[in-house]
């Protein structure tokens, strides 16, 4: 990906204050995007913030804080966000987080609960928040990033594993959605990568 690919998009970060939340910030910024970040810590996401804008000279990196277990704060930040840009043209989903056991039968169904808010909750209201201003944007994308546990669970894995696959069920429902919409509308996107 060269420089600029991403001029004048609008790319919010949910997670961004985590290792591959920091990772995707840089790579947006390097990319030309405006980038919206969010995490629920508001210093390690400063911090990931500051690195971006320090990287990228110029960019437009922002960050708020944001309860994404909360739909209607997750709706709040996709508002204020469009409001402020003027568009949104991409979420890059980064919330997550593991707990295994040593094998099936010792897995803790607390583990399940855990990983259901962190894995698949925060997917639903992001996509749900953000699913119109992506509607609106004619390059929307929603990425979500799984892992090939969703497909190929372990035994020690039965809890992460069914959450990375009900996170991935719900976000390609939301794909069908957009496909449906855009048929309606006589619109059909091409799917290409941002980088």
């Amino acid at each position: 990906m060269g420089n600029g690919a991403l001029e004048g998009a609008v790319i919010a970060v949910a997670g961004a204050g985590g290792p591959a939340g920091r990772a995707a910030l840089l790579r947006l910024a390097e990319a030309g995007a405006t980038v919206v970040g969010s995490d629920n810590d508001p210093e390690r996401l400063a911090e990931a913030v500051d690195a971006a804008r320090y990287a990228h000279g110029g960019a437009t990196v922002t960050g708020d804080t944001v309860d994404l277990l909360d739909l209607a704060s997750t709706r709040e930040w996709a508002a204020r966000v469009e409001k402020e840009f003027g568009r949104v043209d991409g979420l890059v989903h980064l919330v997550g987080g593991w707990r295994g056991s040593e094998t099936f039968t010792k897995t803790s169904l607390d583990d399940w609960d855990f990983l259901e808010l962190l894995l698949v909750r925060t997917v639903q209201h992001t996509s749900l928040a953000f699913h119109e201003a992506l509607q609106r944007s004619d390059r929307g994308r929603y990425v979500l990033i799984s892992a090939s546990g969703a497909t190929k669970p372990t035994a020690g894995n039965a809890a992460y594993a069914a959450g990375k696959a009900a996170a991935e069920a719900w976000t390609l429902a939301m794909g069908d959605y957009f496909r449906k919409a855009g048929a309606r509308r006589g619109r059909r996107r091409r799917l290409r990568s941002w980088w």
